[in-house]
């Protein structure tokens, strides 16, 4: 009988629940210490720990490595190293289980923001009438930036709010804009979002001096990596009020630090990386990881094939 292949597990706090997979794989678990000594033992490695960047120090130890990597995020940036990037290991992810509920969680903060709801519940709280005079949405621009499943997601979800908005991706085609429009795009946006993958590209892109292009009506919202934003220059740009308000869910050291002075600064809203997590989300991540799992057993092209050189998942 042949042996049963070797599943390596990174992160067990809950481990991934794998269905039918029980009892046709070997299953370990390996955590941020142990990881290095076991990848030369894993067939396939499963990056349940998302936060986890311990993969990048791993992997370029000796001995063999895994022919597939699964990571259960959107994001690569946390599992890629110049070694993975060059081996021939294929590298998955978890595309398509937070595209919605992360539009959904952006559609709540452009509410929250025009409508002012978090003066709201502050002065509920001080229990305090104060009638004001909010924004309407229908009718405003949004600029996304991200074009893969996330940011069209997005879009749509905008839309049915009756937001136009133009996407922005990489390379321009089809229904998206390319990069050398985004300043014209941002500079009269309503919403400017950031949904683009962490890449040496898109690293810090939001500076001062495109916080700078925004209509001091308009609104920031980052729904896509911490590093995306240079937070001094959204500081700066909240206090002086060079824009409106904004609304950061991922920011570039996590957790965010007790100190951190971005829990105080006016007009941010700041929320744990919550985005995309909704009921049953490590349920879906599951499901998805043994239907992937089950197609490379069988020497089945996988979706979800990570561009190791880009970053990310190439879109149409």
């Amino acid at each position: 009988m042949a042996e049963k292949p070797t599943l390596l597990v990174l992160g067990s706090d809950p481990p991934p629940r794998l269905g039918r997979l029980t009892g046709r794989v070997r299953v370990e678990y390996a955590d941020d210490r142990t990881l290095a000594a076991l990848l030369p033992t894993a067939d396939a490695l499963l990056i349940w720990d998302f936060h986890s960047r311990a993969l990048r120090g791993a992997w370029p130890g000796e001995g063999p490595r895994p022919r597939w990597v699964h990571t259960a995020s959107a994001g690569v940036d946390h599992v890629m190293c110049p070694e993975l990037a060059a081996s021939d290991t294929l590298v998955t992810n978890a595309r398509g289980v937070f595209d919605q509920p992360i539009a959904e969680y952006v559609a709540a903060l452009v509410l929250a923001l025009a409508k002012d709801l978090p003066r709201t519940l502050e002065l509920q709280g001080a229990r305090e009438w104060r009638h004001r005079e909010t924004r309407r949405v229908a009718g405003t621009r949004a600029c996304v930036v991200g074009s893969g499943p996330i940011g069209r997601a997005v879009e749509r979800t905008l839309g049915a709010l009756g937001i136009t908005t133009a996407l922005v991706g990489r390379t321009a085609r089809d229904g998206v804009h390319g990069p050398e429009e985004l300043d014209r795009l941002m500079a009269r946006a309503d919403w400017v979002v950031s949904a683009a993958p962490l890449t040496g590209e898109t690293s810090g892109m939001f500076d001062a001096r495109r916080l700078g292009l925004m209509q001091p009506s308009a609104y920031f919202v980052n729904v896509g990596r911490g590093q995306l934003v240079v937070e001094d220059a959204l500081v700066r740009a909240l206090r002086d009020r060079w824009i409106a308000g904004a609304a950061l869910d991922v920011f570039a050291h996590e957790p965010l630090g007790p100190d951190s002075p971005l829990w105080e600064v006016p007009g941010l809203i700041v929320s744990p990386h919550m985005s995309g997590d909704t009921v049953g989300w490590r349920d879906e991540l599951g499901m998805q990881f043994v239907e992937l799992y089950e197609l490379w057993e069988a020497g089945e092209p996988l979706p979800n094939v990570v561009d190791k050189r880009r970053g990310y998942v190439p879109g149409p």
